[in-house]
């Protein structure tokens, strides 16, 4: 009897195992490392890294509106505002109504908010830098390339194309011998 339970214990430590390395584990695993390092970067700043996200997003341009940067984030429109709420508060940005739609709040940094933007590139390359001090040259590239790869292959313009039965067209960011 005991050698039963031991191989059904065994294949639960197996399965486990398999888990803890398992790739979308990893993923999120490497995501939460990156995180909680920019958190602790940021803190002399008195900003998280979710504020540090939206900050850095408004100062290079890519978004200008609460809604872009959700959609950009893949936050909902609530926590958009309250983080909004919280740097407006704090004198990072300011809301405007857009001149040709008033139905349209831009956000824009204040002087502070620009100041703390462009000290931002700096300090998650630094987070960046540290994190990956152990990885050569190679395997950087190895990573980026694979990222790239997986980035580019599920944007929702190609999940949206593959659900409608349309083969995706090649990256334009990688050659056909796939280097990028």
């Amino acid at each position: 009897m005991a050698g039963v339970f031991d191989l059904v214990n065994e294949a639960k430590v197996e399965q486990e195992q398999s888990i803890a390395r398992g790739l979308g584990y990893l993923l999120a695993r490497a995501r939460t490392a990156l995180v909680r390092a920019a958190d602790l970067e940021l803190h002399a700043h008195d900003i998280t890294h979710a504020q540090g996200s939206i900050l850095l997003m408004l100062a290079g341009g890519t978004c200008n509106t609460a809604a872009e940067l959700s959609r950009e984030m893949y936050l909902d429109s609530a926590s958009m505002t309250r983080m909004v709420d919280r740097l407006e508060r704090r004198g990072l940005l300011a809301r405007t109504a857009r001149s040709g739609d008033r139905r349209v709040t831009d956000l824009r940094l204040t002087a502070e908010g620009q100041r703390l933007g462009a000290l931002l590139p700096g300090l998650y390359s630094d987070v960046l830098q540290r994190s990956f001090a152990e990885f050569s040259a190679d395997e950087i590239g190895q990573l980026r390339h694979l990222l790239t790869k997986f980035v580019d292959s599920n944007s929702p313009c190609v999940t949206h194309s593959r659900r409608a039965g349309v083969a995706p067209s090649p990256s334009p960011n990688h050659s056909i011998s796939g280097k990028a």
